[in-house]
């Protein structure tokens, strides 16, 4: 029985492969027959039935020899005593390299299955950038299982029926292989949700006989008006697929009903004149509904798709929607990179689907390179997974293809990663707009850089690209490091300094045994613990310094106080200013070493250090640098007389004096008198004065104040560093 499927595999591959490439394709089939002897699918059928079904479904695909042996043998490293040198050995390296990538890591003991199934796809999109038929023989080792799902536990079909329409159903539809993306989610859908998918194929079947003659009649009158205009073609009605019925009525909020009522023809012709020929005589036919045209042939999608989409209001006023295009473009829809090998010539220049998925995956690469760990990574890929695109313009006329809801930040990380790094502003059809603005299809997008600028931690908020979020937090993760180090140094010698010594002078072996003692791997690891404030500086300097205790008491704390930590206000995002006092320079200020945050700047009268003033393991002595610079927040209360545009008075004011305001409110506080409240931005408290000074002068302003502290319910563990306070998206 076996040999006979063998064969009949065999005489279906003899239609396009040479005799000695299928000898090549039967001897894998045999190791991998003898390799998983004794072992049984679930099913009760011998393993290497799964093997022989997927290297199947690549030869209706018409891929490669190496790509079906790869498929014959893609089990057998994972689940036999036999090694990827064995392979190599006997099938070539090529072959053994994708067996290698398809197979998971099961070696390695993961703390959940999230990461498993994290580190195996990026294990797999490694293997997919040195070849990229890996991913191929991956989809169809998958759909095979998917097609076998039913002797699998309810728990266990629900787990990777999930994982198919999260994962592998986007993936196929990324490069374009739309075929298997549709098996692969109407197969998901009835795994996930048997009792929706029931439902909804039950309503399709109700209505299928009552759809049946309108389909005709339209389907009638278009075959008759191309065969006037002498156009050959094939018209044909699209039946819509269960999950997209299901996720039309989710995300669009339909009823199920009003997607129906939508008639859906698909015409196929020779060339792409005839394609736009094609359009103007159904357009001729019924009226076309306004801008739902898009033209995919002149700008394909990013997975190489290709074809005219038009609406028309058809017979009795009911929605037509159109698809018009070439024979390949067809076959290209439903077979994507596939294509490639189905239609290979003979000069071997790769297609577009195959140059773009090329592209998709050098992105995936960069991606990986950024990510912090694998849960990271696969969490970007998934954003970039969506299909919906948009397509806009470069100064230069380029077209960018970017996801649905793309801003400005997302198209220059799409540009250049340093494009990314260094933006500042954006002109969105040349006109000055937002970073955070979404952008839309046919705007062009200009990026204003400045050399020195860097991203800004408010960005992940907004930004819908796996490259740019990946990019920032890669940038973001190292700033910290550097600055955590950098502060960790700076405290580290403040308490050495009052032992006459510097972390320079210490002898290198006093240093590793302190290290070693404190169990930590390097110097750089252990200043950045003590910038993040994980480690007191005076504990680490005891450990240093082992002849001469380094004791912090309240006297030792009022000498240490002798030396103070100059503050610059360029510190970074490992230093930070209270919210709750807003210290500004020229105010006497105190730093609080906050765990996992760093230092938390203060002003020395705020109410919520008060009584962990004198406890010298939480408290810093520092002062402003005579060079800070920068611009800094601050509360002032306004109390005004209520007169009609008193709020543009007080903001021209304030802007008047190179001030910028970050927040405005008003409380009334009587029927005459109001209470207004800013956060300002100002650069010392000269300049606050001046500030204030200009309040004052406005007639209706009977008083002005800053705001001093503010005690909040939990004294020192509501100062939360402002990055901490950006919205971070869910994963």
């Amino acid at each position: 029985m076996e040999a006979a499927t063998i064969d009949s595999l065999a005489s279906n591959l003899n239609g396009y492969l040479a005799t000695d490439q299928v000898d090549h394709v039967r001897r894998a089939y045999y190791y991998a027959e003898q390799a998983h002897d004794g072992q049984f699918r679930r099913s009760g059928e011998p393993y290497v039935t799964h093997p022989l079904a997927v290297a199947g479904i690549l030869s209706d695909m018409h891929m490669d020899h190496q790509s079906l042996m790869a498929a014959m043998l893609h089990d057998v490293i994972e689940d036999t005593g036999i090694s990827k040198t064995a392979i190599k050995g006997q099938f070539g390296e090529t072959v053994a390299e994708m067996v290698d990538g398809v197979s998971k890591l099961n070696k390695i003991a993961f703390s959940s299955r999230a990461e498993a199934q994290a580190e195996n796809f990026q294990k797999m999109a490694l293997a997919m950038a040195r070849d990229l038929r890996v991913i191929l023989v991956k989809l169809a080792d998958r759909l095979h299982n998917m097609r076998t799902l039913d002797v699998l536990s309810p728990e266990k079909r629900r787990r990777i029926a999930k994982e198919t329409l999260d994962i592998y159903a986007p993936i196929a539809n990324r490069l374009g292989m739309n075929a298997v993306r549709v098996e692969f989610e109407e197969l998901g859908f009835a795994a996930l949700y048997p009792m929706r998918a029931r439902r909804i194929d039950a309503a399709v079947r109700s209505i299928r006989g009552n759809r049946k003659e309108i389909v005709s009649q339209i389907q009638s009158a278009i075959e008759a008006c191309l065969s006037r205009e002498g156009m050959p073609s094939r018209v044909f009605g699209r039946e819509k697929h269960l999950y997209s019925i299901y996720e039309k009525m989710r995300i669009k909020r339909k009823s199920f009903s009003e997607i129906m009522d939508v008639y859906a023809f698909r015409i196929v012709v020779d060339s792409v004149d005839t394609c736009y020929r094609v359009l103007g005589a159904v357009h001729n036919l019924f009226k076309p509904v306004p801008g739902r045209f898009k033209d995919y042939i002149a700008i394909p999608k990013a997975n190489g798709y290709q074809s005219l989409h038009t609406t028309l209001f058809g017979m009795h006023g009911v929605p037509i929607e159109i698809q018009i295009r070439t024979e390949e473009m067809e076959s290209m829809a439903n077979n994507g990179i596939a294509a490639h090998w189905l239609y290979k010539s003979s000069d071997d220049t790769p297609s577009n689907a195959h140059i773009r998925a090329r592209q998709w995956i050098n992105g995936l690469l960069e991606m990986q390179k950024n990510a912090g760990n694998s849960l990271e990574f696969i969490e970007n890929v998934k954003i970039d997974l969506f299909p919906d695109e948009i397509y806009v313009f470069t100064p230069k006329g380029k077209i960018m293809e970017l996801p649905a809801g793309s801003t400005a930040v997302d198209f220059a990380y799409a540009v250049h990663t340093d494009v990314g790094n260094s933006c500042v502003a954006c002109r969105i059809s040349r006109r000055l707009s937002p970073l955070s603005e979404p952008l839309e299809s046919g705007q062009t997008v200009e990026i204003i850089t400045t050399p020195g600028a860097q991203p800004n931690p408010a960005w992940l908020s907004f930004v819908v690209t796996g490259k740019a979020r990946s990019n920032i937090r890669h940038f973001l993760k190292n700033q910290r490091q550097s600055e955590s180090i950098s502060l960790g140094r700076r405290l580290l010698n403040k308490i050495l300094a009052g032992h006459g010594t510097q972390l320079e002078k210490l002898e290198a072996d006093e240093v590793q045994s302190a290290l070693e003692a404190l169990g930590v791997e390097s110097m750089d690891a252990l200043l950045s613990d003590i910038g993040l404030g994980n480690r007191m500086a005076h504990m680490v300097a005891q450990k240093l310094l082992p002849e001469e205790p380094v004791v912090a008491t309240p006297s030792s704390a009022k000498e240490a106080r002798q030396s103070f930590l100059a503050i610059r206000g360029s510190e970074g995002m490992v230093m930070s200013f209270a919210r709750c006092c807003h210290p500004i320079p020229g105010d006497p200020i105190v730093g609080h070493i906050s765990s996992g945050r760093g230092m938390v700047i203060h002003t020395e009268d705020c109410n919520n250090i008060s009584e962990i003033r004198h406890q010298p393991d939480k408290i810093v002595s520092v002062r402003w640098d005579p060079d800070v610079e920068g611009d800094f927040a601050v509360e002032v209360r306004v109390e005004v007389e209520n007169e009609r545009g008193i709020i543009a008075k007080l903001a021209t004011a304030i802007t008047s004096k190179e001030a910028n305001i970050e927040r405005i409110s008003t409380v009334e506080k009587d029927a005459r008198f109001s209470i207004v409240n800013l956060l300002l931005t100002v650069k010392n408290r000269i300049h606050l004065a001046r500030v204030m000074k200009h309040i004052r002068l406005i007639k209706p302003v009977t008083r002005v104040a800053r705001v001093k502290s503010k005690k909040h319910v939990k004294p020192i563990k509501g100062n939360i560093a402002p990055e901490a306070l950006q919205r971070q998206p869910r994963a």
